[in-house]
């Protein structure tokens, strides 16, 4: 069974994106999620730079290696998420010809946070970090921020061409409640279906910040 292994002591969590790693969690993204993302984003060079220009630092958990991230965790809150960038910043970017069937597809993409509940935005862990308890910590830490700000449920959805990403987040206590099959985005966007998982927020998951933890 694959497992993770424990954490490096080197290891540290912040919850909100340094600014001087926009571009380094941009590129992350990209590398974990490029093939979802770019039809709507690309070409790569072009969709780092928007996902760097549009984030929101306050809606993103890393982890550190020394000075360097390794791995982040999206989340949706409040009507914010980790990854910004509005109709018309997709419009300016990509102009109104190339701009406007970019809009559909990520509409596609879009997830809502009904009351109560925190939405993830994603994982992505650094490949060389990979199996090393990065994306532990990270959910670890996304359940004490739902726990924080009285959420009662964690709700992700996980595509079906990433059964690595299912097995850890149902190592953590996320269970599907459904799956919804859209075969007609094999081919542009690399999946053809994606699972709703869902993980109740218990009282165990609160916790005091801790320096580098600011709620």
């Amino acid at each position: 069974m694959n497992r993770e292994k424990t954490p490096s002591t080197r290891q540290e969590v912040r919850r909100e994106v340094p600014a001087a790693a926009r571009a380094r969690v941009a590129a992350l993204y990209w590398e974990a999620f490029g093939r979802k993302l770019g039809p709507a984003l690309g070409p790569a060079e072009t969709g780092r730079a928007f996902i760097a220009r549009h984030l929101h630092p306050d809606r993103g958990i890393v982890v550190l290696d020394g000075e360097e991230v390794i791995g982040v965790a999206g989340y949706q809150l409040g009507g914010r998420a980790l990854t910004g960038g509005g109709a018309n910043d997709v419009l300016a970017a990509y102009g109104r010809v190339r701009g406007v069937p970019r809009l559909a597809l990520l509409a596609l993409l879009e997830r809502r946070a009904a009351d109560g509940e925190l939405v993830m935005d994603g994982i992505a862990v650094d490949p060389a970090h990979r199996g090393r308890g990065v994306g532990g910590l990270l959910l670890r830490e996304i359940a004490a921020v739902a726990a924080d700000h009285g959420c009662h449920r964690i709700r992700l959805d996980v595509i079906d061409t990433n059964p690595r990403a299912r097995a850890l987040y149902e190592r953590h206590g996320f269970a599907a409640v459904r799956t919804t099959r859209t075969p007609w985005l094999r081919g542009p966007m690399g999946f053809s279906a994606a699972t709703t998982m869902r993980r109740q927020v218990t009282a165990a998951d609160a916790r005091p910040a801790a320096p580098g933890r600011t709620p």
